[in-house]
């Protein structure tokens, strides 16, 4: 089920390989529509505003360790694409232990600082223990994270999408299951749904674990490999930390803005707690699709085929840039509609809030579809440095402005503040690549 993403038709091989990461994504944000009605229907606004703002906590603290296996998985992809079976073993060996090392240590903290985090973010005092209950959970799992997302990231960099499909799926039917039966049957409240949570993420994690060490034999180091290379370490550092950067980087801004959004109060964080998912649903399958085209570039320049990376480029350009088109009408029209998915038709306000973020951002997907390819593009050529350029650019300007115009013209310059970070980031990342990777002379090649 690996594929060499080195051969063949470029856009078949970028759709076909992306489609179960799509499928993925939409099966996990099923899973949090899934979880976010649920909990909103039967718990009300201020269980959702808890779930809602921890939500984004735990994205952040995620996108740690998914950055930190994405960029693993890039040099795997590389070393794979060229071929290079010894050290991508040993790549695997020495991230393996160094990640999961980290992974605990960072659990044990958060543990340790439940407190300090929640008063970081503003959480209202109505709210305060639901949120805390629901993190001291979710915190106690948080090594079944790294599992799925290290053991995922190695598959799909062998050009295996649909394996970590499989098992995401299954984990994401498990969690439904107990999200109904704990909140519902058994009225644990919100330390239902994260005890739910992490559940189905021991499950997905240990499952594509053993997945691996029984179908996938080949992938796995042998006792030649075991051993400390100070090169490969140093390769592993600098693109597993940079991408970690530019991955928590990018949530970091998005918590700092949770922050601004919690202290409008109950009513602007429920609102902004149903838009997100909804906003986040819309656009996740570029950022999939950006994800995808990474490791096609990186196979690629691991082969050294630049004439097929250029040709990728313009191929992705032209997916991902009609995609974001139908999405953004879709979600322009139709957003009274999908906060009703969330909310109660007669919490007005809420539901007015929540339409005036996803219109405002629903017209700009260009702008983040465009910022997610350029992400996939320099972490696939051995630059992940630019995507940290990129995401602090969009993301500090984001903050800036949010909590500059804030004051003054309430949250409609959050949501304002958004796509402007998206276009500036473009803007830098497309003049960056036309002067320094020569992209008009490439391709006129």
């Amino acid at each position: 089920m690996n594929n060499q993403l080195t051969q063949g038709s470029i856009t078949k091989s970028l759709i076909l390989f992306s489609i179960p990461m799509i499928i993925g994504n939409l099966l996990q944000q099923f899973y949090n529509v899934a979880d976010t009605f649920i909990v909103g229907q039967f718990l009300g606004s201020d269980a959702l505003a808890a779930v809602g703002s921890s939500f984004t906590l735990m994205t952040f603290l995620t996108s740690i360790i998914l950055g930190l296996c994405m960029g693993s998985g890039i040099l795997f992809s590389m070393y794979y694409g060229g071929q290079q079976i010894d050290k991508m073993k040993t790549s695997f060996f020495i991230s393996f232990i160094g990640i999961a090392v980290f992974s605990i240590l960072l659990e044990i903290i958060c543990l340790l600082c439940i407190h300090p985090i929640l008063h970081f973010m503003n959480i209202p005092q109505d709210i305060y223990q639901q949120s805390y209950d629901y993190l001291f959970i979710i915190f106690i799992g948080f090594f079944f994270t790294f599992l799925y997302n290290y053991f995922a990231s190695l598959l799909r960099a062998l050009g295996n999408s649909r394996v970590p499909l499989y098992f995401l799926a299954i984990a994401t039917l498990i969690n439904i299951f107990l999200d109904v039966y704990l909140i519902v049957s058994f009225h644990m409240g919100v330390g239902g749904a994260a005890l739910a949570t992490i559940i189905a993420q021991a499950i997905s994690g240990f499952g594509i674990m053993i997945y691996v060490f029984i179908k996938q034999k080949d992938l796995l180091p042998t006792r030649q490999h075991c051993y400390f290379d100070y090169d490969i370490f140093m390769k592993i550092k600098d693109y597993s930390l940079l991408t970690c950067i530019q991955q928590s980087v990018m949530n970091f801004g998005i918590l700092m803005i949770q922050g601004l959004v919690n202290s409008f109060g109950v009513i602007t964080m429920s609102a902004f707690a149903a838009a997100v998912k909804i906003d986040s649903f819309a656009y996740m399958h570029v950022q999939d699709f950006g994800n995808a085209f990474s490791t096609f570039i990186a196979q690629n320049q691991g082969a050294h085929q630049q004439q097929r990376i250029q040709k990728g480029l313009k191929s992705a350009i032209m997916i991902s840039g009609i995609f974001c088109l139908f999405i953004s009408l879709i979600v322009y029209i139709f957003a009274p509609t999908l906060m009703l998915i969330f909310i109660h038709p007669e919490e007005t306000e809420i539901i007015r809030q929540g339409v005036q973020y996803l219109q405002i951002e629903g017209m700009c997907y260009l702008g983040i579809g465009c910022l997610f390819l350029l992400y996939g593009y320099y972490r696939g050529i051995g630059k992940p440095g630019i995507s940290v350029v990129l995401t602090i650019a969009s993301l500090g300007t984001r903050v800036v402005l949010a909590y500059a115009f804030a004051p003054i013209w309430g949250t409609a310059s959050i949501w304002w503040a958004i796509p402007i970070g998206w276009f500036l980031a473009d803007a830098i990342g497309i003049v960056y690549g036309i002067k320094k990777e020569n992209w008009l002379e490439n391709q006129h090649q």
